[in-house]
């Protein structure tokens, strides 16, 4: 009679866990919902090596979250996007397209350098995203990171691919 009594007390356990995790799952997409732009746990903290150093973006961490154009490995490495014309006219479309994109915030910006942030709906990570225009090259090189976790599903890639393609099509480069 003692093995019924565990195990009836054992599935209330699990199911009032259960209902407890459902409870917090709800919570969350509700106060995501309601509150879209508020920093979360997940934001981490904007890092200290972002900005053009004579040219050159930070280099990507050992993580395979991030990607660069300025990388030398294959892990990492991106191609620059491709423009003609001057700079002014470069950032301002590299603007006009990044406001499009949704979580999206742009930070900072130079004659040849922007800096956004974009934040993931569901849990609020969010990604450094970095471009420096080379003038002399007639290219503007790229850098994309999340600032937590290992392993960001390819988003980093996908989303400078994404501005790839929407630049191309309104430089027509």
């Amino acid at each position: 009679m003692s093995v019924t009594k565990d195990t009836s007390k054992s599935m209330n356990r699990g199911l009032l866990t259960t209902i407890i995790l459902l409870g917090i799952v709800i919570i969350w997409i509700g106060a995501r919902l309601i509150f879209p732009d508020v920093p979360t746990i997940f934001a981490g903290t904007i890092p200290d090596n972002l900005g053009s150093n004579n040219g050159q973006l930070a280099s990507c961490p050992n993580t395979p979250n991030c990607v660069s154009s300025q990388s030398k490995d294959a892990e990492h490495s991106i191609k620059p996007l491709s423009y003609q014309g001057d700079n002014s006219d470069a950032i301002a479309k590299l603007k006009t397209i990044i406001n499009q994109q949704e979580r999206s915030q742009i930070i900072s910006e130079t004659d040849d350098y922007l800096y956004a942030q974009f934040t993931s709906p569901w849990m609020g990570f969010v990604d450094d995203v970095e471009f420096y225009v080379n003038s002399q090259q007639g290219r503007i090189e790229v850098r994309s990171a999340s600032r937590l976790g290992e392993s960001d599903l390819g988003v980093n890639r996908q989303r400078i691919e994404q501005i790839r393609q929407a630049f191309k099509t309104t430089v027509g480069a």
